[in-house]
């Protein structure tokens, strides 16, 4: 009779690597024992170690969870988390985010640890005196200054934005913008909306007051055509000096080319291209403006000249210019009266006259300012010498001049008068552009605008006056020069329009 088989000692098999399945009352052959990933890692044996080597066994914290690699072991206090030496890497290691590191003064109730632990444990709470933060962001009190809060405050305490801690700069520190003035408000009577109900005949034309002002200074532009003439075939012959007065002569279409103008405009005006704020107010008010005269708003280029004047200007065939001024700081309908008075210059013609008789005189009016120049430094050098050398040189001046009118005295007597006769252009001008704004509607407007001049010009007196000085007042001779009317003459010429209501 056979003996079963002894349970400690393992069958033999011919093959070792493929064992039998053995039933749960047996127990298995001796194998080595595979590793699992959830098998817990045997303790490591403790061997003796000097007391200067730190122990093998790393200190137990409660709720830690078991590496893969044992982590160095540090001497530590009982109860005290941290280490005395080199901080262990487990503590607070961000790169464990399955374990919340544990902290000996956490707050009770803190609903999540932060992986970095915050400048303050819990969050202070904030003083029975002192309000809750503004909920824009503001300070609590006025000048005060909050610290940075911390990154985890408990829960109920407000959270002020980032801004709070810093408050903006004051007006006088360098780099502060400077405030910005509230807008002008916005009382025009968009009755047109940019639609037209008629269409002018004529988009530019030129009255009587652009036909004078042509007139007169057309004597300066054939004495220019003359000196003009006299040099050219003078230095360079029949044949191309007769190509540059014909040039010159030419030149004068410039006036009325678009590209030209806009160049004059931003390099000899210092106007500008309005910015896309600027022209998002400037262009429904231009609209209306060209709406009730019948024009079409594209005939003409609106620029901005940087200026603290209330003041706008009409340049050559194409051009009106406003400044900041009056695109900033005065009511829109008070915009628009303004706008209108420039439209009726370029309407009236006066702007493209001006500049081209202006032109055209321009080489006789360079030749008078030399000659007076030369004159005056002759009369300097001799009197240097002697009295008697200075009467005989200023005697000699006067008999050319006499001689001049008396041989060409269709010439020089209406270059004499032409100062005074394009002044009175100017005024008759200014005048007629008052009248068509006030024809579209803007006569109050444009009265609110010359009242508010006249304002201006007291002020100026009563600031001077109190400094004991006195605002000098036009002689009768600068009247007669000044190509504008008063605002005075121009309020009595609006006067029967500022009952009519168009």
């Amino acid at each position: 009779m056979s003996q079963p088989p002894d349970p400690s000692v393992p069958p033999q098999y011919p093959e070792p690597p493929a064992p039998p399945r053995y039933p749960e009352s047996s127990a298995p052959p001796q194998y080595p024992e595979p590793t699992y990933p959830e098998a817990t890692a045997p303790t490591p044996p403790v061997h003796p170690t000097p007391p200067a080597t730190p122990p093998a066994t790393p200190p137990s914290y409660p709720g830690e969870p078991t590496y893969p690699t044992a982590a160095p072991q540090y001497p530590a206090a009982p109860g005290h988390p941290a280490p005395s030496a080199t901080p262990p890497p487990y503590p607070g290691e961000p790169t464990h985010p399955t374990a919340a590191p544990q902290y000996p003064a956490a707050a009770p109730g803190h609903p999540t640890t932060p992986p970095v632990p915050p400048a303050y444990p819990t969050a202070p709470p904030a003083p029975a005196d002192q309000p809750a933060a503004h909920p824009a962001g503001g300070p609590a009190h006025p000048g005060h200054i909050p610290p940075q809060p911390p990154q985890y405050p408990a829960p109920g305490y407000p959270v002020p934005p980032q801004t709070a801690a810093v408050p903006p700069p004051p007006s006088h520190a360098p780099g502060a913008s400077a405030p910005v003035p509230e807008p002008a408000p916005d009382d025009l009577d968009y009755r047109h909306r940019g639609a037209r109900l008629h269409v002018a005949e004529y988009q530019r034309g030129a009255d009587a007051t652009a036909i004078g002002r042509l007139a007169v200074q057309l004597p300066g532009a054939l004495v220019s055509l003359a000196l003009v003439s006299s040099l050219a075939l003078g230095l360079f012959g029949n044949v191309v000096g007769t190509v540059v007065v014909v040039a010159w002569v030419a030149s004068g279409l410039l006036v009325f080319h678009r590209p030209t103008e806009l160049a004059f405009a931003r390099y000899v005006l210092k106007l500008r291209p309005p910015t896309q704020a600027e022209r998002f107010r400037l262009e429904p008010i231009w609209n209306e403006v060209t709406a009730r005269a019948g024009i079409e708003p594209g005939t003409y280029e609106l620029m901005v000249e940087n200026s603290d004047e209330l003041n706008a200007v009409a340049v050559a065939g194409h051009v009106v210019g406003v400044t900041t001024y009056s695109l900033n700081r005065i009511p829109t309908s008070n915009l628009a009266a303004v706008l209108a008075h420039e439209l009726g210059h370029h309407t009236g013609g006066h702007a493209w006259a001006g500049l081209l008789g202006y032109w055209y005189s321009l080489p006789g009016r360079i030749a008078w300012a030399v000659t007076r120049g030369l004159a005056r430094f002759a009369i300097a050098v001799a009197s240097v010498f002697s009295m008697a050398a200075t009467g005989i040189l200023v005697l000699f001046m006067a008999v050319v001049v006499i001689a001049a009118f008396l041989t060409a005295w269709y010439l020089a007597i209406p270059l004499v008068l032409a100062p005074y006769l394009l002044a009175y252009a100017g005024r008759r001008g200014e005048l007629r552009a008052d009248q068509q704004a006030a024809e579209l509607g803007f006569a109050r407007q444009l009265a609110e605008v010359l009242h508010h001049s006249q304002a201006e010009e007291a002020a100026a007196k009563a600031a001077l006056a109190a400094q004991g000085q006195r605002l000098k007042e036009p002689g009768t001779l600068a009247r007669l020069l000044s190509s504008h009317p008063d605002d005075h003459t121009r309020l009595s010429a609006l006067e029967p329009y500022l009952g009519l209501h168009r």
